[in-house]
């Protein structure tokens, strides 16, 4: 991992309502154009921000979920064109969030990762929810991947995946340093499922992990009709960062991007000479829990 300092921008996301996909370009384009105005080489969308492409469809598709993702298909090559111009003219690295992904029969929830150069990969989420595999029927996905970049490598845990120690503990393995957590929580208890999460894989794993979030109602639409967190950076618990582990936390209900600078440098001195190793110790687990 690089020694330099990496600004990050993670969204606090509010689903907008689009007549066309222009509007919804130059709405995109907004959010990234600010991100980047303030230095910002990673930005972070959250989960399924992508339905709000939806609106465009009318009330027929939209309120309907089995509409809702057959008409997305119809969308996914437009949505991956418009990151990949938006990571090429401002030069960001751009976690988007997530997108249903029909292939093989099944949908899929897919989160797109890219490069300043356009180069683009992506996670699927694993592990889903109650919600997504009794009502929408999406499927979870297969594969862990992490994402080289010029600053190192960068891990994405869609949303409930982050409740999944061992899906972040291979990612870091394959030498992760940060874990992006694009999330969609329609309660105050699931944000905070996922915020204990995202700090519990800081903690073991001696990383930072980056939230974004959905936010604010959208009575439109049954997917994504309320919508509660805050974003944030999360970090150990150890000398060199904040007593609780909270780098940063967005304001409750704003529509805002949250920066905060991320020091690589920090993170190896911590699991080099923390006050205690929790990276290192992973592996002595295994020998009081046998197998």
């Amino acid at each position: 991992m690089s020694n330099e300092r990496l600004k990050v921008a993670a969204a606090q996301y509010p689903v907008g309502f689009f007549s066309d996909w222009p509007s919804y370009a130059t709405h995109i384009e907004k959010w990234v154009a600010e991100a980047a105005h303030q230095h910002a080489r990673l930005l972070v969308f959250p989960e399924y921000f992508s339905l709000e492409i939806s609106s465009m469809f009318g009330a027929a598709i939209y309120s309907s979920l089995p509409l809702t993702l057959e008409k997305m298909g119809h969308s996914l090559g437009a949505f991956l064109g418009l990151f990949r111009d938006m990571a090429q003219k401002y030069h960001v690295y751009i976690c988007a969030g997530s997108f249903p992904v029909h292939e093989d029969d099944a949908y899929y929830n897919r989160s797109y990762f890219f490069w300043p150069n356009g180069h683009c990969e992506f996670q699927e989420k694993l592990q889903m929810t109650r919600f997504e595999k009794e009502r929408w029927h999406i499927s979870g996905g297969s594969g862990l991947n992490v994402f080289v970049t010029d600053f190192g490598k960068v891990a994405v845990n869609v949303c409930y995946d982050c409740e999944f120690p061992l899906f972040a503990r291979r990612q870091v393995e394959q030498g992760a340093d940060i874990i992006l957590v694009p999330s969609c929580t329609d309660t105050l208890a699931g944000f905070h499922r996922v915020k204990i999460g995202c700090q519990a894989r800081a903690l073991e794993n001696q990383c930072y992990v980056v939230q974004a979030t959905l936010v604010g109602e959208c009575a439109w639409s049954e997917a994504v009709d309320t919508n509660v967190g805050v974003a944030a950076f999360y970090a150990p618990a150890d000398q060199g960062f904040t007593a609780n582990g909270i780098l940063a936390a967005g304001k409750p209900h704003c529509a805002e991007w949250l920066y905060t600078e991320l020091d690589f440098s920090a993170i190896a001195r911590v699991r080099a000479d923390g006050e205690v190793l929790n990276h290192q110790d992973w592996s002595a687990q295994r020998r009081h829990v046998p197998r």
